[in-house]
């Protein structure tokens, strides 16, 4: 892939670095294109989830720098995203926001920043907050808090509580295998980054105000397990994930 990508960006160069050459050599590059998806849809969370909303089946490319902008990035790996065909053309499009006197981006990259740094979910909502500009911009041009993002972090928040609690039933009475596909599902589940909010409240008087009296020691012992078996591997990077990983 690294070769054919290369070739495309010399080809970009060759016919003076435009974004109208940009264009032209990435629809031509249907190799190069299909190899980036490939990898893509390998990382992506849930069951190829958009890396923006977590929601809709990642379907397209999308350029994080785009490709009207910096045409010389347009074939560049760590300015790919998987995205749905909603968020990368009707939402994202090619907005690409900048710090009017430092020039700095002021999206959240999720190949170098943490987007727990940046946004904060309200579980049982669903809504996002913003803790910092780049969050406010970013959920803005996302549109991270569209509706039906909201309704369905605040549907998965109710899956993953009830999920837990089967989960934690299933240990205590000795049905391993039972839980094992249980916590399989649980991990592979859409909208991950309830999930990892949920687990940032284990320990916490939080934990008992989301209304199931058998959630905290669920949730506490999901936890301690994850811990005894060490780090997971992310199944994709996610950008709405929270805490969100970068790609590597």
């Amino acid at each position: 892939m690294t070769k054919l990508c290369d070739f495309r960006t010399e080809k970009v160069r060759e016919a003076g670095a435009t974004s109208n050459a940009a264009c032209e050599q990435w629809k031509a590059a249907k190799p190069a294109r299909r190899h980036i998806k490939g990898l893509l849809e390998q990382m992506a969370p849930g069951r190829i989830r958009c890396m923006y909303c977590l929601d809709s089946r990642g379907t397209d490319i999308d350029h994080f720098e785009p490709k009207t902008r910096t045409p010389l990035r347009t074939f560049c790996w760590d300015n790919h995203l998987l995205a749905c065909s909603h968020c990368n053309s009707n939402e994202k499009r090619d907005l690409f926001p900048c710090d009017p006197e430092t020039g700095a981006c002021m999206l959240i990259d999720p190949t170098v920043d943490d987007p727990a740094d940046h946004l904060k979910l309200l579980p049982k909502t669903g809504e996002l907050k913003w803790r910092t500009a780049k969050g406010q911009h970013s959920i803005k041009v996302f549109g991270l808090n569209r509706d039906e993002l909201r309704k369905g972090r605040a549907d998965a928040c109710d899956m993953f509580i009830s999920g837990l609690v089967r989960w934690h039933d299933q240990v205590r009475r000795g049905k391993a295998e039972a839980a094992t596909r249980t916590a399989v599902r649980l991990r592979r589940s859409d909208f991950p980054e309830v999930l990892r909010t949920l687990e940032g409240l284990a320990g916490t008087p939080l934990a008992s105000a989301l209304e199931d009296r058998y959630f905290p020691d669920a949730l506490y012992a999901w936890v301690v397990s994850l811990d005894h078996r060490g780090a997971i591997p992310p199944m994709r990077t996610g950008f709405a994930a929270a805490p969100f990983s970068a790609r590597s």
